[in-house]
């Protein structure tokens, strides 16, 4: 007797994706609901995810990737949860594997991915990618909730037992260099805001030291260099983040004025 497998929901937070959201809808189209949490996209993004019969679309103004991310999941109508980024594709071996990981009897309450880091259609070996890991699928009744601390790089609370899946999620994080310097950018913003909630009080170590070792460390200590011309531009614009929040966390102190 087959076993029935319990239903999934799928959710997707978006942002000017147009070029991502019918792909990724597509790759997660196994799940049986799709909800996507648009924050009021100007390009096509809405009209192309309503073109499809199984999504769900609602739209809540963008303030942090935290919050966006526990709205869409308090839409989410089953207990399994996929959520993927809009860049981010399932290889069909890893379809097939949370397939058969959600009809398990004794399965954890969450599973990271492993992911691997296309630079345009290209993977990165190294440059700091190696290690990295985000829970991607998990059970919704685990007390799922994004933490407040972070408002980027969000990091998931779940109670009970996690495991890592054994194939990688892809990963279509560098299209150019303009976009990705101002994801960087923007990424810098919302670490900022972070670091201001902290008390951080920026000093010469944060403006000098910080983005200089965070490019040494990726480019020789992290292998960046093993990546070739494509490692130096990645461990350049990562670098180029965190020089980016100090001046901008320097401007919150100056304002005096709660943002968050």
């Amino acid at each position: 007797m087959t076993q029935t497998r319990p239903k999934i929901t799928g959710l997707i937070i978006t942002l000017n994706e147009e070029k991502n959201i019918g792909k990724v809808i597509e790759n997660i189209d196994f799940v049986d609901e799709i909800i996507v949490l648009d924050s009021f996209s100007t390009d096509k993004t809405v009209e192309i995810a309503t073109s499809y019969n199984q999504v769900k679309v609602y739209q809540n103004k963008f303030e942090n990737f935290t919050d966006q991310r526990n709205l869409a999941l308090d839409y989410a109508t089953h207990n399994w949860i996929l959520f993927l980024d809009a860049d981010e594709r399932l290889t069909p071996e890893l379809r097939e594997e949370i397939l058969e990981t959600v009809k398990q009897d004794d399965t954890a309450e969450a599973y990271y991915f492993y992911r691997k880091f296309m630079f345009k259609d290209k993977p990165l070996h190294f440059s700091g990618w190696q290690t990295d890991k985000n829970i991607r699928l998990f059970k919704k009744d685990a007390l799922a909730r994004y933490s407040k601390e972070r408002l980027v790089h969000e990091i998931l609370r779940v109670k009970g037992r996690t495991r890592t899946m054994k194939h990688k999620l892809i990963h279509y994080s560098y299209i150019d260099y303009h976009s990705y310097k101002q994801k960087m950018i923007s990424y810098a913003n919302l670490k900022a805001k972070e670091l201001y909630m902290k008390d951080v009080k920026p000093n010469f170590f944060h403006f000098y030291i910080k983005p200089a070792y965070k490019f040494l460390y990726t480019y020789l200590i992290r292998l960046g260099i093993l990546d070739g011309k494509r490692g130096f531009i990645i461990c350049y614009l990562n670098a180029l983040s965190v020089y980016y929040r100090y001046p901008y966390l320097k401007t919150l102190y100056r304002s005096k004025k709660t943002l968050i």
